[in-house]
């Protein structure tokens, strides 16, 4: 599992009958490895990535939730901070562990993590609850294994202006013509597959955002913060077609934190 934005305007869906997991195919994790890490992705180098490492500033343990090749988990590993990866795909754990950088990696689900109840002060997951079906179980697992009052760090495609079916509209059949982002179907919650690039064809889970944060408050995770940054200049340098909607953000950050135990 991996972080990865939808297209720059309104990608061509399709409704997901029956389709496995795209992950379980090698090459959709060869092409997420050569497109979006080791710096060549503007979006992470220059947005994502410091947004994490400075979410989770002082934290001493924590858990890369979906960590594909461990791009996240290589970026925020430094000085005495333990990092552990955690991912469902063995593609993705294997050229994790050969690019190397410190971490230990495991191979698991989001919904059944191999870690210890209360073992890490914060955790991550950059761009992978799109791809996963089991919402409940995997945010209710990340409360486990953190420490109360423990930070989780949660970045999602934007769920209200990456809805599928979203894009910029430059009507020019109208008189004076206008240009606006449209949204899709908000509300309802479905499976769609994306053609990213030809060949390669990947799974996502639309949710609207309140069924993230209900889902996080239901286990004690509080919101504390959330950014809604703009497309960072180098992503815009290399996707001209998106400039007119420059404004509109493809990412949403929520920071959130374990409640604390109240005292009886």
């Amino acid at each position: 599992m991996v972080g990865v934005h939808r297209a720059a305007l309104a990608p061509s869906l399709h409704r997901l009958r029956d389709v496995a997991d795209s992950w379980t195919d090698p090459n959709v994790s060869k092409w997420w490895q050569r497109e979006f890490t080791d710096g060549v992705d503007p979006e992470y180098t220059e947005q994502i990535l410091p947004l994490v490492s400075a979410a989770l500033s002082g934290a001493e343990r924590v858990l890369d939730v979906g960590t594909g090749e461990g791009q996240v988990a290589r970026y925020i590993s430094s000085g005495d901070r333990t990092v552990v990866g955690v991912d469902p795909f063995s593609a993705q754990i294997s050229e994790a562990v050969r690019r190397g950088g410190g971490i230990a990696y495991l191979q698991a689900g989001a919904d059944a993590l191999p870690v210890a109840d209360e073992s890490f002060d914060a955790a991550v997951a950059c761009l992978v609850f799109e791809h996963i079906d089991n919402l409940d179980a995997s945010i209710a697992e990340i409360a486990r294994v953190l420490r109360p009052g423990g930070r989780f760090v949660f970045l999602l495609n934007h769920p209200l202006l990456q809805t599928p079916g979203s894009g910029w509209i430059d009507d020019q059949m109208i008189d004076p013509p206008e240009q606006y982002w449209r949204v899709g179907e908000y509300l309802q919650e479905k499976e769609t597959v994306e053609e990213v690039q030809k060949g390669v064809n990947i799974r996502f889970v639309h949710r609207p955002l309140s069924r993230y944060v209900n889902a996080l408050a239901a286990v004690g995770l509080t919101l504390e913060r959330m950014d809604e940054p703009a497309p960072p200049a180098g992503f815009l340098a290399k996707a001209p077609q998106y400039e007119a909607a420059a404004t509109i953000p493809r990412l949403l950050v929520l920071r959130c934190r374990l409640e604390m135990p109240q005292p009886r």
